[in-house]
This record gives C-alpha cells, sequence and structure tokens, in this order.
C-alpha cells in the first residue's frame, strides 16, 4: 500500500473570538444605524403628516371662524329681536302693577289698599281704637292684616329699583312693621282678656286653667296656675303633644304661661330694599333674603326645659313645606332646624350641615334693634334621633330659636330643564338631600314634587299656582333655599362663571326651553371661568324618552359650539365635533339641528313664559352652584 496523499491548499484561517465580537458589533451598528434611519424618515414622515393635518385643521378653524364673523351681525340682530321678549314681559308686568289699585278698588271687599298711605294708616288707626277685643276676633282680623303684609313685601320684591322711589320703599317698610307691632299687641292684649277668665275656664281635674285655640296661622296654648300645686310641676295640654316642666318655686306662684305658636315671622329684622338711586341691582339679586324663616311644628313639648318635635318636623336636614312661631308670654320663638333659612352674623361659623345637627340660638332683647342670636342662657342640651326630641334647660324666658343653615341644599349636585309642551317646562333640581321638581308654565310656578332619598315627601306648596317672585319667597319660607345671595360664595364652594356670560346662557335657554331640554354635564366644571359646558336635546313631545341622545355644548357668551367628546368621554376636550360650525349664539347653534316642529313652538312661546323661566334660572343659577 502505497504512502497517502497530500492534501491540496491552504487551511482555512480560524477566527478568534474578539473577531467574532467584533463582527458582531460591526453587525448591530449597521442594524442600529438602520433601524434609526428608518424610525427617523417614519418620525419625519409622521412629523408631516400631522403638521399638513394641524395646518388643514387650521385652515377649517379659520375657515369656520371667518365664516361665524360674517354671519355674527345677522345673528346677534336676530337674538337680539328675539329677545325683545324680555322689554314686553317688563311692560307687561308694569301694566299690571298699574292696574292693581283698579282691581282692588273694583273688589269692594272693604279692606284697605296697602299701597296707599291714608288708606293702611287709617286702617291702622281704627284698629288701635278697638278694644275688648277676644283672641278668636283678633285671629280673623289677623288674617287681613298678614295678608296687608304680604302684598306689601310682593310690591317690594317685585317692583324694579328704578320704579321703586325712596319714599315709598320706606312708607311700604313702616307700613309693614306697624302691622307686625299692631298684630302682637293685639294678641298680647286678646291673652290678657282670655286670663280674666281663667277662673271660668280652669280643668276639672287640676283646677288650673288650661286653652288650647288653633287656627290657621297663629295656634295658642295658655296655662294658669290657679291651685297653686307643688305636685303639678308637668303640665300637658290636652289632645295635644304639647307641654312643658316649671320648678317648684313656681308652681306654687302666682303665674301663667303662654305658648304662641305662629304660622309666620314677626320676628325677624326686614331686609333694606335699596332704590335704583343706591344700587343697581342684578337680576340675581332681585329677590331678598328673609333672614331667619318660621317653619310648621307640629308635635312639640315644651317644658321650660324640653322641646320634643314632631316626626315630619325632625327629618334629619329634611325641607319642610310650612312655616310657623312658638311664643310664650315671653316670646319664646321655636324654628325647625331642618327647614328653616338660618340668620347670618358676621361671627357666625358654617354649620355642618351635612351631618343634620341642630343649633340653637337664644334671642336676646335686642332684636328689635336687629341684633343677633345668642346662646346665652342655653345649656343642658340635647338630641335623641330615635324620638326625635330636643331637651334643653332655660335661665330665663325669651324668644329662642332653631337655625337651619341656609345653604345647605348648595352646590346643587345636577339640574335639568325640560319642556313638557309650548310655554310649559320642568325644572328639576337635585341637591345633596333632596330632589325638587318645579313646573313653569305661562307667567306661573308650581311645585310638583319634593324626593328626600328617593322618597315622596308632601308639601302644602305642591299645586299651588304663584309668580316666581312668591314662589321663590314660598319656598326660601319653607326651608327650600336654592337661591344663592350675593354673599353665598363665601359659604358654598362655587364654580365661579363669569356673570355675563352665565346671563346670557340662561337668557338664551329661556328661549328654547318650550322645545330643547337642558341639563348638567360634569364637565362644566373643568372648563374655566369664561366658559359653561352643558348638555342639550330637542325633546318634541311630552313622553320621556329613556336614552335622550345628549350634545355637549360650550358657550363663552359669544361663541357656542358643539363639543366632540360627551359624558362619558375619558378626557377633557374641546375639540369641534365633526360636521358642525361655530355660532355667535346658543339660538343659532340649536337652530342647524331643531326640527320644523321645534321651531315653530320656540317662535310661538309666550314672552312672560320665556322671562319666568329666565327669572327661575337666574335666580337657581346653577352652572355657578352645581
Amino acid at each position: 500500500m502505497g504512502p497517502k496523499e497530500k492534501k491540496s491548499g491552504h487551511k482555512k484561517k480560524k477566527i478568534s473570538k474578539a473577531e467574532r465580537l467584533k463582527q458582531l458589533q460591526e453587525e448591530e451598528e449597521k442594524k442600529r444605524l438602520k433601524e434609526e434611519e428608518e424610525a427617523r424618515l417614519k418620525r419625519e414622515k409622521e412629523e408631516q403628516e400631522k403638521l399638513e393635518k394641524q395646518r388643514i385643521e387650521n385652515e377649517k378653524w379659520h375657515q369656520l371662524e371667518e365664516k361665524d364673523l360674517q354671519r355674527r351681525t345677522e345673528e346677534l340682530a336676530e337674538l337680539n329681536l328675539l329677545e325683545g321678549c324680555f322689554l314686553e314681559a317688563e311692560k307687561l308686568k308694569r301694566d299690571t302693577r298699574s292696574l292693581a289699585h283698579w282691581k282692588h278698588y273694583i273688589q269692594c271687599d272693604g279692606s284697605p289698599d296697602p299701597s296707599i298711605a291714608q288708606e293702611i294708616n287709617t286702617f291702622i288707626s281704627l284698629w288701635k281704637e278697638e278694644t275688648n277685643q277676644t283672641f278668636m276676633e283678633v285671629v280673623e282680623k289677623s288674617k287681613l292684616v298678614l295678608r296687608l303684609i304680604e302684598k306689601l313685601k310682593l310690591i317690594l320684591m317685585e317692583t324694579p329699583p328704578f320704579d321703586l322711589q325712596e319714599q315709598n320703599v320706606i312708607q311700604y317698610q313702616g307700613s309693614i312693621l306697624q302691622l307686625q307691632e299692631l298684630l302682637h299687641l293685639k294678641f298680647n292684649k286678646a291673652t290678657e282678656i282670655l286670663l280674666r277668665q281663667a277662673s271660668t275656664l280652669a280643668d276639672l281635674d287640676s283646677g288650673n286653667m288650661e286653652k288650647v285655640i288653633q287656627d290657621e296661622n297663629v295656634t295658642l296654648y295658655v296655662w294658669a296656675n290657679l291651685k297653686k300645686n307643688p305636685r303639678y310641676k308637668s303640665i300637658k295640654f290636652a289632645g295635644t303633644q304639647i307641654g312643658f316642666e316649671i320648678p317648684k318655686i313656681l308652681a306654687t306662684s302666682d303665674i301663667a304661661l303662654r305658648l304662641l305658636h305662629t304660622h309666620y315671622d314677626h320676628v325677624s329684622p326686614l331686609k333694606l330694599v335699596r332704590t335704583e338711586q343706591e344700587n343697581n341691582f342684578l337680576m340675581t339679586e332681585t329677590v331678598t333674603d328673609e333672614g331667619t324663616k318660621t317653619t310648621e311644628v307640629k308635635t312639640t313639648e315644651v317644658k321650660t326645659t324640653e322641646e320634643p318635635v314632631s316626626q315630619e318636623d325632625q327629618e334629619e336636614c329634611k325641607p319642610q313645606e310650612s312655616g310657623s312661631l312658638i311664643n310664650s308670654e315671653d316670646e319664646i320663638k321655636v324654628e325647625d332646624q331642618d327647614v328653616t333659612e338660618a340668620q347670618r352674623t358676621s361671627d357666625k361659623k358654617d354649620s355642618e350641615a351635612e351631618k343634620g345637627e341642630l343649633e340653637m340660638r337664644l334671642l336676646s332683647e335686642s332684636i328689635s334693634a336687629g341684633k343677633r342670636w345668642r346662646t346665652d342662657g342655653i345649656s343642658n342640651v340635647s338630641y335623641d334621633a330615635e324620638a326625635r326630641l330636643i331637651s334643653f334647660s332655660l335661665e330665663t324666658f325669651g324668644p329662642l330659636t332653631l337655625i337651619q343653615d341656609s345653604h345647605v341644599n348648595m352646590p346643587f349636585l345636577s339640574w335639568e330643564l325640560k319642556p313638557l309642551e309650548i310655554n310649559n317646562v320642568l325644572l328639576i333640581v337635585t341637591t345633596l338631600f333632596t330632589e325638587i321638581q318645579i313646573q313653569i308654565k305661562e307667567n306661573l310656578c308650581k311645585l310638583i314634587s319634593i324626593k328626600i332619598k328617593d322618597k315622596e315627601h308632601v308639601s302644602n306648596l305642591e299645586g299651588k299656582w304663584m309668580s316666581p317672585i312668591s314662589f321663590i319667597f314660598a319656598l326660601k319660607e319653607a326651608g327650600l333655599n336654592i337661591f344663592p345671595s350675593g354673599h353665598s360664595h363665601f359659604y358654598v364652594v362655587t364654580n365661579n362663571k363669569n356673570p355675563s356670560v352665565e346671563m346670557r346662557a340662561y337668557r338664551q335657554m329661556a328661549l328654547l326651553s318650550s322645545a330643547f331640554a337642558f341639563g348638567w354635564s360634569k364637565w362644566n366644571i373643568v372648563c374655566n371661568t369664561t366658559k359653561v359646558i352643558f348638555k342639550a336635546r330637542e325633546q318634541p313631545t311630552e313622553e320621556l324618552i329613556e336614552n335622550p341622545k345628549w350634545v355637549l355644548l360650550m358657550f363663552s357668551g359669544d361663541r357656542a359650539q358643539r363639543l366632540k367628546m360627551d359624558e362619558n368621554s375619558d378626557s377633557y376636550s374641546e375639540a369641534l365635533k365633526e360636521g358642525t360650525e361655530f355660532h355667535s349664539t346658543l339660538y343659532h347653534m340649536l337652530k342647524d339641528v331643531a326640527s320644523r316642529e321645534a321651531m315653530e313652538k320656540i317662535n310661538n312661546s309666550n314672552c312672560l313664559f320665556i322671562d319666568s323661566v329666565c327669572h327661575m334660572l337666574l335666580s337657581i343659577r346653577f352652572l355657578s352652584y352645581s
């Protein structure tokens, strides 16, 4: 076997690890550079596309703005023509006030015209001369007196400042004070006459005088200690929940005790009414606060130291329907904490309304001078929530009150204004504790329902048609205060909006209210103070729509637009809805999408109805207080 042949050629050179690592690095670097170049080109392309898209959007935006500017004059002129209904409504209301004297004259009911100084002064003088009137006679006369006081208050509230002369304001306020003082004096005199008959009215069991007189405006409880039996320290009036306890020293003394439960407020001082020369009123300030309001206490046990309040009157933080006071011989005044409006003082702290806590204030003798509530002389205060019993001890007899935070219903959780038919809308305001439904028809308002924790609550205001100002006054009297005052922003966390923008929005909502529904939007608190956002939709029929298709509108006073986002969007955006345009007014914004039927309703709306809706919206101010 011969020798093996040698392999031809050179051996393949072995690559070292360093060289292999270098090659991998070079390949990775090439790959990275390629990827970077591709990413750069992609970014440039995306940037170019973004710039192009932005350019197109800006161009479209400018075109829409230019189109809006071109028709702005025409739209504003048309809106100004439509808003002439407010001037027409004011003229009609002025004519109605002018005819009031004639209407009163042709009634021939024998009652004086409270706006005429000679007639009201004659009435007061003649009544002063009447003596020895029984309590029931005074009660009957008080009905007329209270009507006269209410008329004078409504004149002061309903008459615009520019129509009020200073001398008339002084005259009306003076007449109110005289009537209030004379009425209280007459009740005191009648009580004195009643006590002169104490022996004939003595109770067969106790031998002491016990008398109860009930009426729609007042309820009198009188007790006279005739027997002076020290065992009778706890007294309860037969057939009532009213009672009291007295110490032994008084049980053996010649004393009498009166509890005068009035359904009206004769203690709170009158609010100052300024004329046009003194102050230019905002429309939102045309209704004055009444200070401390009064409410009906239906089952109350007054013991000199204890005051149980009825189940209806002590619903925690739940407004009630009617007002009243309780007064002793020395004017003990009791008001339901949960239904009355607070008497604000400069040094009073915010009450914890959310917890429904009660605050008691003892009214000092300086009430006639318009002073403040005090807590002096009240001790051993306790509240039994289950029994709804308030217990306390008094050092002396004196005016006593339970006070509610006037802003317990603010801020609002939501609101909705929806049409029922032409010149007829339903306004729903939802607060932390209450849902209030108000119907506005023509130039009148009516309370439809009150829901407290989803349960219907009966109110004696339900079903009563009133003018907007009278209605607002009545709601506040009942403790349903949903009307911010000029100082409310100090007590309520508000979503302050530009007053001019807010007012324009309310006026145009009122113009459209016969055909379009409006509602609360969570985005209103997100946008700045110069803009408002709310929901809107057309509602052509009275039938409720289970799944209404709302659209979001943003309004800045001089521009209205439909937003691309909706109520369920994750983030806030002011982007314009595709296919929509800018308009200078809400009216023209919704006119673009309104049906023929809706526009007919809007054009045929009554001017007094539009004015009434606007007045309610301006009084509630839900765009700032929701």
